[in-house]
């Protein structure tokens, strides 16, 4: 039995080890649209089920840096041609890659790739290094100076292969040669590196487009390399994809190139079912070609857009709207509070917020689930909004294997790192009737923090890479351009992990992350607390996870609560009814105030009219206002009344100017 075993796995390691890493084009002309990887088996059309591809970064600059991977790349499913060869790379090489790797994705190095048996989920971002299941791997460069070490050590690698040997980086590539050794020469995608083979026809699968909603027609498209000869080609295909059915379209699946033809195509309309069911995607799947012939790019997923969504009535967070959606908190919930400021403010939420007897504990697994309903677009309830861009997603781009472009995944607003909770829960969901599976969820129970949906949201999977575990304000303030709407979320979430778990803290500064529990910037934070206010959508997401984890977010119901914790208001007694928003006179916030040239305001929706008098009713200044402008003003020290005027709302604030 044991000499049975033995050959089996000398087998099994014979069969996987005849696929090579060929070729590698990290370095391309203009922003790398170029870049791709080849594959080569000894046996012609083999399977690559079974295989992934893992690429690690060395650069100590990059989130993932020294010998962590960045990208991985699942080939079950695709097959070498007839020639032992498949690459895989950027849409604008030719030919078109067996699957298209987003453009600029494939890193200059030094760097390396290795091939493994596994999947790509067991390879997600930032994984470190290993030569476990490893059948090939290459190091590159394009320094002779400049080598991954580590990243060579790890994988058993003596030799990187210097892309720029030839000082030609961007119009060369990395070939293996026959014998095992590479050289650097223009690349040759889609072929053997030193031209033998079989001359293959390559059919190129194209649509009209790659999102079409219900009720609009697709056109797809085959492209043949070379004139068809002999008999007419016809390409069969089909169209089904989890939900997406027959049903769910019209139109012939298949494509005739004629004789002496190179193009053909058919038109497929997609049908609008009048219901709701969320977007979907249709998957064109080709089925076997003829011999002579090789396809590439199959599997192409088409985005269908259902037409039938639903609209919530309150505003998105860039086109707030206020009043709209109430609290939902029980009568008394913050009656334990009334009189009380700063410290024992702050203890007097924990016993609320963080009542073991009460408060349900979820998994990681579950929050998806949670933010689908939570984050949920307003305009479109098949979409979740994405805090920093503050965009919206089709809620099916969340993230499930290793690609983060275009895809949404978890953020936490208090990092994982920052906080002592990463990976403290389980993946898997687990539903809103189970909870309190990792213990009691008292505030020292830190691990509850990893699933607790009150500080995480819908992020875009790439953003959420770039502020990885940085403070706010003082070092992350979102992509370029952002509008800032989602800053007195942020601020609000924060101060609610600061209240709920013990050993969390929000501190002014920008504090190095290997000091656990701390996140800043506190001074920024509570001045995005009142700049950016509280709004429905906010109210609507504190609602729904009270459904869940039985407790809520205390700065979102009365966001002037951390003031008295943390602001100017430590010594003031705290009442609910003096904190109360009424929402029919217009809510803004004037900032600086006390000013001394300039005043800010924040909460006007379209152009407001401001007069702004002294304290005798004399008028010193009158002009419109747009949210979050500066006016610059040339007052007097002392006092004001400044009076703001939107629509049929208006509100006056007194300033002061010293």
């Amino acid at each position: 039995m044991i000499k049975k075993i033995l050959l089996l796995l000398l087998f099994c390691n014979a069969a996987f080890s005849q696929v090579v890493i060929n070729e590698l084009d990290p370095d391309t002309p203009s922003t790398d649209v170029l870049e791709f990887i080849e594959l080569k088996s000894v046996t012609p059309n083999l399977p690559l089920d079974g295989y992934v591809l893992v690429f690690y970064n060395a650069s100590s600059t990059s989130p993932y840096s020294g010998t962590a991977s960045y990208y991985a790349l699942d080939l079950d499913g695709y097959s070498t041609d007839v020639n032992g060869i498949i690459h895989f790379g950027n849409p604008q090489v030719s030919p078109t890659p067996a699957f298209l790797i987003p453009v600029t994705t494939i890193q200059n190095g030094p760097d390396a790739v290795g091939l493994y048996l596994g999947d790509a989920t067991d390879f997600p971002i930032g994984t470190t290094a290993h030569a476990n299941g490893l059948i090939d791997a290459l190091a590159n460069s394009n320094s002779a100076s400049t080598q991954p070490t580590a990243l060579m050590t790890i994988l058993g690698l003596t030799t990187c292969v210097n892309e720029n040997l030839n000082s030609l980086s961007a119009s060369q590539s990395i070939q293996r040669k026959n014998d095992g050794t590479y050289e650097v020469k223009a690349p040759t995608p889609g072929m053997n590196n030193d031209g033998s083979g079989i001359v293959l026809t390559y059919l190129r699968l194209t649509t009209s487009t790659s999102r079409i909603t219900e009720g609009q027609s697709l056109t797809v498209t085959f492209t043949s390399t070379s004139v068809v000869t002999g008999s007419d080609l016809v390409v069969y295909f089909s169209l089904n994809n989890g939900a997406f059915t027959i049903a769910d379209y019209s139109g012939t699946t298949s494509v005739t190139i004629p004789v002496g033809g190179t193009v053909g195509s058919t038109t497929i309309q997609v049908l609008n079912d009048g219901t709701n069911e969320g977007d979907e995607e249709m998957k064109i799947v080709v089925g076997a070609v003829d011999s002579g012939y090789s396809l590439y790019n199959n599997n192409m997923i088409i985005r269908v857009n259902d037409i039938n969504f639903v609209t919530l009535p309150f505003g998105t967070p860039v086109n707030p709207t206020y009043g709209l959606v109430t609290s939902t908190a029980p009568v008394g919930y913050y009656s334990s509070i009334e009189g009380l400021s700063g410290a024992a403010l702050k203890q007097g939420l924990q016993d609320i917020i963080a009542n073991p007897s009460v408060i349900h504990a979820h998994v990681y697994g579950d929050i998806y689930d949670i933010l689908k309903v939570a984050d949920q677009n307003p305009e479109n309830s098949n979409q979740v909004w994405l805090i920093y861009n503050e965009t919206p997603r089709s809620k099916i781009d969340y993230q499930t294997g290793n690609s983060i472009v275009g895809k949404w995944n978890r953020e936490h607003i208090y990092c994982q790192s920052r906080g002592g909770f990463a990976d403290a829960t389980t993946n898997t969901p687990q539903g809103i009737n189970v909870w309190n599976t990792y213990g009691t969820p008292g505030p020292d129970n830190i691990s509850t923090g990893h699933a607790d949906a009150h500080h995480i949201r819908a992020v875009d999977g790439q953003e959420n890479s770039s502020r990885n575990n940085r403070n706010y304000a003082v070092d992350y303030n979102g992509p370029v351009g952002n509008p800032g709407t989602w800053k007195g979320d942020v601020a609000r979430s924060l101060f609610y992990m600061a209240v709920r778990y013990n050993g969390l803290n929000v501190v002014n500064g920008n504090p190095v992350d290997t000091i656990l529990g701390q996140i800043g910037d506190l001074t920024s934070l509570l001045q995005w607390n009142m700049t950016d206010i509280s709004d429905d959508f906010e109210m609507n997401r504190n609602n729904y996870i009270y459904t869940w984890q039985l407790n809520r977010n205390p700065f979102i119901d009365y966001p002037d609560l951390a003031d008295y914790i943390w602001g100017t208001k430590t010594t003031i007694p705290w009442h609910q009814n003096l904190s109360s928003q009424d929402f029919s006179k217009l809510q803004i916030v004037m900032y600086p105030n006390p000013a001394k040239n300039y005043i800010m305001i924040s909460g006007i929706i379209n152009e407001a009219k401001i007069e702004i008098s002294s304290m005798t009713g004399l008028s010193v200044y009158v002009g419109n206002y747009k949210n979050n402008e500066q006016l610059n003003l040339n007052l007097a020290a002392g006092i004001y009344m400044v009076k703001v005027v939107e629509d049929n709302k208006s509100v006056i604030k007194k300033l002061i100017i010293q």
